[in-house]
């Protein structure tokens, strides 16, 4: 054999070995621990979810699987440190519609959730109950509207941060019905429900999950909720569809992001695992006790979803002239 055919041949299988490479680690997932990023503290339906589906996958893909707490500004921490880590499938991010809408608001930040993050499943939803303080005297979502309506301005909503879906679904309510009332934003769903209990604030819009307690306890009361149909799990509360909002629709929805230029076949691993999980009819009865739907869709769905949803809340954030420092 010349030299030439000798480099040749080593050549090629330096060559194989390159390209196999990506097979062979693809074969091998998950070879560590596969980290389920959360950008908010623990409580609310995203963690009940995360944690569900930490559990499931560890048993299903005979792997440790965790929740790992990223905590702070609505997310987007966590949203950062996903986007610049290894695209191998070890580190998915559970991310709520807030992630998705930081163009919108043309914060500047230091990734691009369409170009550095790649859609995995659209993991679940779960409606929102427009609540009050029982001190307000209304009892119907017609009677509420005409109060706020005779006193602009005086009213106030509390939500988890500005430009969260409990910023912006209370926003929506008010600009779909002419109406107006200030904004007070708090540090998580808890804060903005204390700051309701307590009176700071007259009236909210949050999951189900998080109010359904303090409704239980007569300490809020619940007029309407966001979904099409009545949940069972408060099956008094109308929908805002069938009494004054036709087809109005919005949720506390969760999904689930890895970084982009993670492979195809790990992709569709990681959702194929998800969404058995989700399938599962233990893992979907526990969500339905918290009001959470349990979903599970492709990642193109997904994808698609996501343009959907930022195409909707954008022209709610112009509308009202939004701005998130």
């Amino acid at each position: 054999m010349s030299a030439y055919s000798g480099m040749a041949a080593r050549m090629m299988c330096l060559l194989a070995m390159i390209f196999a490479a990506p097979a062979i680690a693809q074969d091998n997932y998950p070879s560590s621990t596969v980290r389920l990023i959360m950008g908010f503290p623990p409580g609310g339906s995203t963690d009940v979810v995360a944690r569900l589906l930490a559990q499931k996958l560890s048993a299903q893909m005979n792997a440790s699987v965790i929740v790992d707490y990223r905590i702070g500004n609505e997310g987007h921490i966590g949203a950062d440190y996903v986007a610049k880590s290894r695209p191998d499938g070890h580190t998915v991010f559970m991310n709520v519609p807030s992630q998705i809408l930081g163009p919108a608001f043309n914060l500047k930040l230091s990734y691009d959730v369409f170009r550095d993050l790649a859609p995995l499943s659209l993991l679940s939803n779960s409606p929102q109950l427009l609540v009050m303080h029982p001190s307000l005297p209304v009892s119907t979502p017609a009677e509420f509207i005409a109060f706020i309506r005779q006193r602009p301005d005086k009213l106030a909503y509390s939500s988890a941060g500005p430009g969260s879906v409990t910023h912006l679904s209370p926003l929506l309510f008010l600009q779909t019905n002419r109406l107006n009332a200030l904004h007070i934003p708090f540090k998580g769903s808890g804060p903005a429900m204390v700051g309701l209990v307590t009176g700071e604030t007259q009236f909210a819009m949050q999951s189900i999950v998080s109010v359904l307690p303090m409704i239980k306890q007569k300490r809020l009361k619940a007029i309407a909720i966001s979904s099409l149909k009545r949940s069972p799990l408060l099956p008094e509360a109308p929908t805002l569809s069938e009494t004054v909002m036709p087809k109005f629709e919005v949720g506390s929805w969760v999904g689930a992001l890895v970084p982009a230029r993670t492979p195809p076949a790990i992709i569709r691993r990681l959702n194929d695992e998800m969404v058995k999980a989700l399938h599962d009819p233990a893992v979907k009865s526990l969500l339905d006790t918290q009001g959470i739907e349990s979903l599970g869709t492709t990642h193109e769905e997904y994808g698609n979803y996501l343009r959907g949803e930022f195409e909707r809340w954008s022209k709610v954030i112009k509308a009202a002239g939004l701005k998130v420092e």
